[in-house]
């Protein structure tokens, strides 16, 4: 049985300090998906993107395909793109690529309701890829990284086009970075309806009973991960979970009057995240903690349950497709959902 005793938790010392609540509106955004600013070589400096990347590079080639149509962008909302790779540490990346997405999620907000929504998209999702490539969307960051000169702008096109809502940001994080988190901040707490078990998956047998349970960042990292026991879509489910315990966690240790932790945290993940997230975006994203109402974002995960259906697709490989054969229904989900 895996060991998930929880470490010693601490509990930081208030202080006045003035750029505390700058420093929270980052931690806000890394809960939304353990997503934050990529540092760069200078302890804590944050690297700002060049503007003029998209126009050396251009934008990636659209696919003929016209169920492909990449949206307007729409200045009433905010849409935020969360994208979770295996990275180079990950023992199935050996096999299957460290630039696999293993999350995809959507953070949308509606700038004068403040309404706010979080989607899965699920991995297996077949979709055209680029021209008459077909794959499944997992696969799509990395063929941005190898085939274009701006992979986030790639990837936040091809989820554009999937879910009729325009991707103003993406954030990309390395699992590995996740796990470090939760233990920085002494672990998270979950409630459970029901017992949950992999056995496997981690070359051991790994559980948590009903109730309340308190995790450290490796065990963390096999409830959000274990897709052997359950479904992709309750993976899902349970990745969402574990992203806002980590925020109820945050609040919990008051991170607004502590920045000697904060920036400790943030150090930890500088090397295993990239984002088009800039410096110019700074005031937006620091309005949005103030508007933003956590409790109230309305969750849902795209599944066999709504909109998807099961099939086989290229060497009998398990892949998911639109129960309508296009993608009008998703488009019109995410249209919907912040109504």
């Amino acid at each position: 049985m895996l060991d998930h005793r929880p470490p010693t938790e601490y509990i930081p010392e208030r202080s006045k300090w003035p750029r505390g609540r700058t420093v929270f509106f980052i931690i806000i955004i890394l809960l939304l998906g353990a997503g934050m600013y990529r540092f760069g070589a200078t302890k804590y400096s944050i690297a700002i993107e060049n503007p003029l990347l998209h126009f050396l590079y251009g934008q990636p080639a659209p696919v003929t395909d016209k169920n492909y149509v990449t949206p307007e962008k729409d200045d009433n909302r905010l849409d935020v793109l969360i994208l979770g790779i295996r990275g180079q540490n990950d023992p199935d990346a050996v096999d299957g690529g460290p630039l696999l997405t293993d999350s995809i999620e959507v953070f949308s907000f509606d700038k004068t309701t403040h309404k706010s929504s979080l989607v899965s998209i699920p991995r297996d999702m077949f979709v055209m890829i680029h021209d008459d490539k077909k794959d499944k969307l997992n696969a799509a960051y990395e063929y941005g990284v190898d085939h274009t000169g701006d992979s986030l702008r790639f990837i936040e096109d091809k989820i554009s086009q999937i879910t009729g809502i325009y991707i103003d940001k993406v954030i990309v994080f390395d699992f590995s970075s996740f796990k470090d988190i939760v233990d920085a901040l002494g672990g998270i707490d979950i409630t459970l309806d029901k017992p949950f078990s992999e056995s496997q998956q981690w070359g051991d047998s790994f559980s948590l009973p009903a109730g309340l349970n308190h995790l450290d960042g490796q065990s963390a990292l096999y409830y959000a991960r274990s897709r052997y026991s359950t479904s992709d879509f309750d993976r899902s489910r349970r990745q969402q979970q574990i992203m806002f315990a980590v925020k109820d966690k945050l609040l919990k240790l008051n991170f607004i009057g502590n920045p000697v932790k904060t920036f400790s945290i943030l150090n930890i993940v500088r090397n295993d995240i990239h984002t088009d997230i800039s410096i110019w975006d700074l005031k937006q994203f620091l309005d949005l903690t103030h508007q933003v109402n956590f409790a109230g974002i309305k969750r849902s995960v795209l599944s066999t349950d709504n909109l998807l259906l099961e099939s086989r697709g290229p060497d009998n490989t398990y892949i998911l497709l639109p129960k309508t054969g296009d993608f009008s229904e998703i488009k019109q989900l995410f249209q919907d959902i912040l109504k």
